[in-house]
């Protein structure tokens, strides 16, 4: 087995690229193991225990977040006492071919990985893409400690140890943009103990140049916000499509787009809304627009066909915008192939709460689905932010307690807004936040906005 080291600067211990290793202390991984026409690689590791050769290998804990998921196993060798831990860390959003869109969620990955590798373990164990993952490891640690990086010299060192390091153009240009990228936005996370300290001082405006490290980091927010072309909204721009969207200056990008599966005439599958990651789950929210009088149908077949459980309305009702009630009052009504069915309301202060039943009532076979339908009416329309903060925190809540109820957790969400754009955003990031909190103790509003944005770029619109 071949072995190539890794000769960061000043780093305290190696990283080896290999195809397996089960006693080393860290391992990271980022393929999708399985294929519709081939295996490409083979699952090494168990859903509970396994023996491979005199190795023990116990599943004990397993994190799934929407980009990687966490992995810890206990791993020892017959005939001996000792019981290691072991923690995989694998990177789930890198494509089968070609490179990710956006370098943000690889640059958490890695800061995780050097987060939680403890100073005494044993060298990293990595494969697949490992030229990428090493090179951008290094200029970061590179970049810190001496303020400079060196890419091309770097990669031309990783080859001479291991060949076919970096292996296409596509990938040097990913970790040029990579680092680009840390660069410029450098590491926003705070621990959750430090963050009160710290945002009263990012806050704090300075008198001399009259603004604040908290308006800086947004302006860097907006200079790192990818810039959509029309060619990437090709769909939403189709002449046959114009009148399903508020303004054509608010479209989806093509690769985000959930495309409508449940038949409805002679309509399109086409609706302005794009899927968006949470912290935890891969398309956890679709952000939409409020329904136009002539897309109410595709708004709940939005729903049906992606088997939402609940919708987010974050806007007020109004006639003069096209902002019409889409959902029957104690009754039932269709809208398009899709019945939707009154079960219940009540209101709590700010949030009125409703249940509906909806089914496809060209496919009656598919059964239906109960749909919670929460409307925040404090947030009126000439505010950038809510009226009180408890108010939205207790939607956030009261979402999360219905998915787990309903759904375990992994039901997808409707958010929609006037444009499906700042509230939606805004809401999604403060969802986002509350998971990075509750699962890793920290707060990273940054990353987590320009995650958001990097499928739709008017998420989170102000300061």
């Amino acid at each position: 087995m071949k072995r190539a080291g890794r000769n960061g600067r000043n780093e305290k211990k190696k990283q080896e690229s290999l195809e397996a290793g089960k006693e080393e202390r860290r391992g990271t991984t980022d393929p999708d193991i399985t294929s519709p026409h081939k295996v490409k690689c083979v699952r090494y590791w168990p859903d509970e225990t396994e023996v491979y050769g005199d190795i023990k290998v116990t599943l004990i804990e397993t994190e799934p977040l929407a980009e990687y998921v966490i992995r810890t196993f206990t791993v020892q060798k017959k005939g001996h006492h000792e019981i290691r831990e072991l923690r995989q860390f694998h990177f789930t959003s890198w494509p089968d071919h070609g490179v990710p869109c956006y370098a943000t969620g690889l640059l958490g990955f890695i800061r995780q990985v050097k987060f939680l590798n403890p100073p005494d373990a044993g060298p990293i164990v990595a494969h697949c893409r490992t030229g990428c993952f090493i090179a951008v490891d290094i200029m970061l640690d590179m970049a810190e400690n001496e303020g400079v990086v060196d890419i091309f010299n770097c990669i031309r060192e990783l080859r001479s140890q291991r060949v076919n390091m970096v292996q296409t153009e596509e990938q040097y240009v990913f970790v040029h943009d990579a680092i680009l990228e840390a660069c410029l936005c450098g590491n926003t996370a705070i621990p959750v103990c430090e963050f009160r300290a710290i945002y009263y001082n990012i806050s704090r405006l300075d008198p001399q140049t009259n603004s604040s490290q908290i308006k800086d980091e947004f302006q860097t927010l907006n200079i790192v916000t990818p810039r959509v072309r029309p060619e990437d909204c090709s769909v939403g721009l189709l002449p046959r499509n114009h009148d399903k969207n508020r303004s054509m200056d608010v479209l989806s990008a093509d690769r985000c787009l959930p495309f409508l599966i449940s038949v409805d005439g002679e309509s399109s599958n086409y609706i302005n809304a794009a899927l968006m990651d949470s912290h935890k789950q891969p398309a956890a929210f679709i952000v939409t627009q409020h329904p136009l009088p002539n897309t109410m149908g595709d708004f709940w077949r939005l729903v049906f066909d992606y088997n939402c459980s609940s919708i987010v309305m974050l806007n007020e009702m109004d006639a003069a915008q096209l902002c019409m009630q889409y959902w029957p009052e104690k009754s039932s009504c269709c809208y398009g192939p899709i019945q939707v069915e009154f079960i219940s309301a009540d209101i709590d202060e700010d949030i009125i709460n409703r249940i509906f039943r909806i089914c496809n009532m060209a496919r009656p076979q598919d059964g239906y689905r109960l749909v919670q339908h929460f409307q925040f009416i404090g947030w009126p329309a000439y505010r950038d932010t809510p009226l009180s903060k408890r108010s939205i925190l207790q939607l956030v809540r009261r979402l999360a307690k219905w998915q787990e109820q309903y759904d375990g957790g992994d039901g997808r969400t409707v958010v929609h807004c006037l444009t499906g754009g700042g509230r939606s955003g805004t809401f999604c990031a403060i969802c986002s936040i509350n998971e990075m909190i509750q699962q890793q103790n920290i707060v990273d509003v940054f990353h987590t906005v320009k995650t958001l944005r990097n499928n739709k770029t008017n998420m989170v619109e102000t300061m």
